[in-house]
């Protein structure tokens, strides 16, 4: 069976309320009654008490006071008799008294008996009270006074009717007071389920109001994290499903035209469709093509591998300025071929904390990248240490990047000049993405610097040994 959790609500509020008006009311009418019942008591003890006093200061016999005592009672329906040591009543009638030997011992001792209820020795159920009468230090009887409880308990009914009302307004109150409760949080919960149904379908826009207030209000703020999360995650997901698409169009593109090249020759030659003065010469392209996809395999190898942390560094302290130096001497003969000057600028007794073969590779590709952008230009080698760190700089003269593709750069197969035809430099586009890479590797980091038409510059930042002495 389903029951709506407003219901539930409502029925566990109205449950708890009525058990514990119940347990009060008991409570309550249970003290009501002692306390009626002990008042009672006390009043009678008091007039008792009274009535002893009284006839000790009597000359005349104490009949006039017990007269006047009588009067007042009555008034009050409050009877009294004064038995003797015998058990004999001596006014206002005679006959004997109907006392149990307990309760002739307590008075005889000296001690008050009160009795709140009985209902058995006398007309009438009353409360009575029985005082020792003393003279001369000798016990000569008592006194009873006793008074119906009828009158009692009509006020105790009374008091228990007051009682049923504030209750009965009380329940008519918290009900209403429940189901408002109830209705705040059983909508802020359906505000809950709509919006997960909403997530369930795809919208990730949704947001909920939170707050510390409560548990539900907590409840909400973590469901709007979770949102924020998953649309950033699905955002991720579908940038990296274009980056796949755009990378098997690159791939494609890369790998179409050197096997357009091969195939065409191979059938040139297969054909004798080739000058024998010309086959020399295709076979070289068919070799520089060949190479070309190996470099490209290589290349996309060795991106996964870095991405993966698959590679594994060995750093030492290395001489800053011998690996810019060996950068110059690599590179200088293609810097010649586009009139391009590499200089070196390094300040003494710079050092270098890093792995050597990788320092080379991250080097040798961005000013690779310098010279292929630059003509008749200078490419700058600056190394110089920092505050726990140290700083390579490498600073060309080229025709520099636009605003828009400079944080694009790093982006595996991204080229800023989109025309794949007429590029012959940096290949593949995977370049600077596998420096960025490394760079993150050495704990290091690495920004760029670029103005259209003033040059580019590149600053690398890495940590120094902190384990060193």
């Amino acid at each position: 069976m389903r029951i709506k959790y407003i219901y539930q609500q409502i029925i566990s509020h109205i449950s708890i309320l009525v058990v514990a008006f119940l347990v009060l009311s008991i409570l309550f009418t249970h003290y009501v009654e002692t306390l009626v019942y002990t008042n009672k008591a006390d009043e009678l003890t008091e007039y008792g008490e009274n009535i002893v006093h009284d006839l000790e200061r009597s000359r005349n016999g104490g009949e006039q006071v017990l007269d006047e005592y009588n009067h007042v009672l009555s008034g009050r329906n409050i009877q009294y008799m004064i038995f003797d040591e015998s058990r004999r009543i001596v006014y206002p009638t005679g006959g004997r008294i109907l006392l149990k030997d307990e309760e002739w011992n307590k008075i005889r001792s000296g001690q008050t008996v009160t009795v709140k209820q009985e209902r058995n020795r006398f007309e009438q159920a009353v409360t009575f009270v029985l005082l020792p009468y003393f003279q001369h230090g000798s016990f000569i009887g008592g006194i009873l006074l006793t008074s119906p409880i009828s009158g009692s308990r009509e006020m105790i009914s009374q008091i228990n009717q007051y009682l049923w009302y504030a209750v009965l307004a009380a329940l008519i109150v918290s009900i209403i007071l429940s189901w408002v409760l109830s209705k705040v949080h059983v909508n802020r919960i359906k505000r809950l389920q709509e919006a997960t149904s909403l997530v369930s379908a795809g919208d990730y826009s949704i947001k909920l109001p939170s707050s510390n207030f409560d548990e539900i209000g907590e409840l909400a703020e973590d469901f709007n994290e979770m949102v924020q999360k998953l649309h950033e995650s699905n955002e991720e997901i579908e940038s990296l499903e274009n980056r796949r698409r755009q990378f098997m169009a690159d791939v494609s593109h890369e790998l179409r035209t050197p096997l357009t090249t091969i195939n065409g020759v191979i059938q040139g030659l297969k054909n004798n469709m080739i000058p024998d003065e010309e086959k020399e010469k295709s076979i070289s392209l068919v070799s520089k093509e060949t190479n070309r996809l190996i470099r490209l395999v290589n290349e996309n190898l060795d991106y996964e591998k870095i991405r993966s942390n698959q590679v594994k560094l060995i750093k030492t302290e290395i001489e800053l300025v011998e690996v810019l130096e060996i950068i110059k001497d690599q590179l200088e003969l293609l810097a010649e071929k586009k009139q391009n000057q590499i200089r070196v600028d390094v300040e003494e007794n710079v050092m270098i904390y890093a792995d050597y073969d990788r320092i080379i590779q991250i080097l040798i590709n961005i000013t690779k990248n310098s010279i292929q952008f630059t003509q008749n230009g200078i490419i700058t080698l600056r190394g110089l240490a920092g505050y726990e760190e140290t700083i390579i700089e490498i600073e060309d003269t080229g025709i520099g990047i636009d605003p828009e593709d400079v944080e694009n750069i790093w982006r595996r197969f991204y080229k800023a000049d989109l025309s794949r035809t007429t590029n012959p430099y940096g290949e593949f586009g995977l370049g600077l993405s596998i420096v960025k890479k490394l760079v993150q590797l050495h704990d290091g980091e690495i920004n760029v610097f670029s103005e259209k038409g003033k040059g580019t510059k590149f600053i690398i930042r890495f940590p120094k040994n902190h384990l060193k002495k």
